[in-house]
């Protein structure tokens, strides 16, 4: 097992035990990711395995009504129609990140966020669920044409854009939780104590902030594509009802 040291760039690196004669590696971004899943499933099954719906209610039914109640307001600003079908997804996307991230407190603990492959993970699901989610709403052969449009010029263009922002995704993520990392490991190596944790408080910040900015982004990018459906849908809702008016 190898010890946590600054000079690592990503946590991917760091081996804690290697099995079938080295075939198999446990490094940090797999321990660490599996930590956090552990704590979100503990953690839901406590919260939810007394669910009340009286006037007294658990402060941590209360606090997790709050966390969905505000994931819920925020695809509601991006995407109105629909909305609840999306927190699932988004919600989960902001809770593993999130926590992921408020986790560095912990001595010794990594954000699995730091490793550029599971920031690449997050992303792949993203990228996945656009489509599948834009399918869901206009139907394969419209959401395809969508890539043809408004000319069949565009459609390297389409598949680009699919790609770079996916890219995009997984970078900024990557890069800015891997660098606060290396900056407050750094600084304990240097300076007093009072000035890294300013620092380790600032990233607690951060990582919320990071946390938000993916999750929007994802919304975004989900509600493009299932946008296009509803301004047909209501460009011909508004047609009908201009010809009903011409034509009383």
């Amino acid at each position: 097992m190898e010890v946590m040291n600054i000079s690592y760039i990503s946590p991917d690196q760091v081996i804690f035990w290697k099995l079938a004669g080295g075939l198999i590696t446990i490094n940090a971004t797999l321990v660490y990711t599996w930590l956090v899943m552990a704590i979100l499933v503990a953690g839901s099954w406590l919260v939810t395995r007394h669910l009340s719906t009286g006037i007294h209610v658990p402060r941590w039914q209360n606090f997790l009504e709050v966390v969905v109640s505000a994931i819920r307001s925020e695809i509601r600003d991006v995407s109105p129609e629909g909305s609840d079908r999306y927190v699932p997804f988004i919600g989960t996307l902001f809770v593993f990140i999130a926590l992921s991230n408020v986790l560095v407190i912990v001595p010794g603990y990594v954000a699995p966020t730091a490793s550029l492959t599971t920031t690449a993970a997050l992303a792949i699901t993203v990228f996945i669920a656009v489509p599948l989610y834009g399918i869901t709403k206009q139907g394969i052969i419209e959401y395809l044409k969508e890539y043809f449009r408004p000319t069949f010029i565009f459609f390297p263009f389409h598949v680009m854009g699919e790609l770079s922002r996916t890219l995009a995704l997984a970078v900024r993520l990557f890069g800015n939780i891997m660098s606060h990392e290396k900056v407050v490991g750094i600084l304990l190596a240097v300076t007093p104590l009072f000035f890294p944790i300013v620092m380790q408080a600032l990233g607690l910040l951060i990582g919320m902030i990071q946390a938000y900015i993916f999750s929007i982004l994802a919304m975004v990018y989900i509600a493009s594509a299932t946008q296009a459906h509803e301004d047909k849908k209501h460009g011909t809702e508004k047609d009908g009802l201009a010809a009903q008016r011409a034509n009383p």
